[in-house]
């Protein structure tokens, strides 16, 4: 199952959206897991402590970390080797091993950005050099990788669960996109539409309505006459690095739309949330598929990049990727969110799988009132995903 979509109230897992069985592009890393906790009051289970409650820590400043790139064809690539006071050198656990880690590499070598972040064996694995560090979590905006949390490397490697032999590995380049959210088209364009289901069958098709909707749908046989109130705004991301922004999945993987008759080459490219004054998630848009194109470029800056004919899809650098307010699935069906005060996060690349110079930027965090009659966004700012 992938891209799964659920509302909180549903009783099995069968019952909410996704993909369809099998259908999926998932890393073996991007298993889903959960840790659950009896109400108050209820029995509880018994006190097990599996091995991924183990804290995580900084390595003490005090100690002297040295980091290194061995077993690449080129310079800036190959496994990541590191050693401590001058000890023996030892490799990092490929468990949970990202763009994120893998940037704060690149940054710390000198060598760029992060490119691809690996977890393989193919530049020599744990036979060559063993692991010395597991557990490792970057936020991506460190200097080095000591100031990353890790598990403590004291007690040895028995929290790596990776693939046998498999290490962190990356691959560096001084080129790379970065994609920033234009919040003033958001606050801009931001507004209320009343559609009826009759006009979102295509929308429908891709889980951009709630849930409910699909219930109206199959219990109503009026369904097509029955509204659904929509938030809909412009998301624009433009590129501003210095190569071009390029989907994540080949384009031999890349699915056909009958519907929007183009094709789509990333599954999540940009999320939009709607959370209360506690934080919880109210409404979220569901706009699962994508198709990239260079929408708007400055002048001088010709367009690449086209989704008609399946043309190659990106955004080049100095472009944007434009999604107007009336496309299908631009918008959040909050039909069942009652008025008040909200906080509206839109998202690009939130999964990091394209690798950005930042992504600190993917991220338009912003004030939504919505009352009966209108909406307005406004006080954006930029944060990651």
């Amino acid at each position: 199952m992938d891209n799964l979509f659920c509302e909180g109230h549903e009783k099995e897992l069968t019952d909410c959206h996704f993909d369809g069985w099998g259908v999926n592009d998932c890393e073996p890393t991007e298993a889903a897991g959960v840790t659950c906790q009896s109400p108050a009051g209820e029995e509880t289970l018994p006190d097990i402590k599996p091995e991924y409650y183990e804290p995580k820590s900084r390595i003490h400043y005090s100690q002297r970390m040295e980091i290194r790139l061995r077993g690449g064809r080129v310079p800036n690539e190959g496994r990541i080797e590191v050693r401590l006071n001058g000890g023996a050198w030892g490799s990092i656990c490929s468990d949970g091993w990202s763009l994120l880690e893998a940037n704060v590499v690149c940054r710390q070598l000198g060598l760029g950005y992060a490119r691809d972040a690996l977890q393989t064996d193919y530049f020599g694995g744990a036979d060559l050099t063993p692991v010395l560090l597991s557990g490792t979590e970057c936020y991506g905006n460190e200097t080095s990788l000591q100031e990353c949390l890790h598990y403590d490397f004291s007690r040895g490697t028995s929290t790596c669960h990776g693939e046998r032999n498999h290490v962190a590995v990356v691959m560096c380049h001084i080129l790379a996109p970065d994609l920033v959210v234009d919040y003033y088209e958001i606050e801009r364009t931001a507004h209320l539409e009343d559609r009826p289901m009759a006009l979102m069958q295509c929308a429908m098709e891709e889980n951009c309505v709630a849930n409910e909707a699909y219930e109206i749908q199959r219990d109503d046989p009026n369904w097509r006459y029955v509204t659904r109130r929509l938030l809909k705004f412009t998301a624009s991301a433009l590129n501003a690095g210095n190569t071009d922004f390029r989907p994540f999945k080949d384009k031999s993987m890349w699915e056909w739309h009958m519907c929007h008759m183009h094709y789509h080459s990333m599954e999540v490219f940009a999320t939009f949330d709607i959370y209360d004054a506690q934080g919880n998630k109210v409404a979220q848009g569901h706009k699962a598929s994508f198709c990239l194109e260079d929408s708007q470029c400055l002048p001088g800056i010709p367009k690449k990049y086209n989704c008609a004919n399946f043309g190659d899809q990106g955004i080049s650098v100095n472009c944007s990727d434009v999604y107007l307010y009336n496309l299908d699935c631009q918008w959040v069906d909050i039909t069942e969110m009652n008025t008040g005060l909200y906080t509206l996060k839109i998202a690009i690349n939130p999964e990091f799988k394209v690798s950005e110079m930042s992504f600190d930027n993917n991220a338009a965090i912003c004030n939504l009132l919505y009352t009966d009659t209108y909406a307005r966004v406004d006080n954006c700012r930029l944060e990651r995903p």
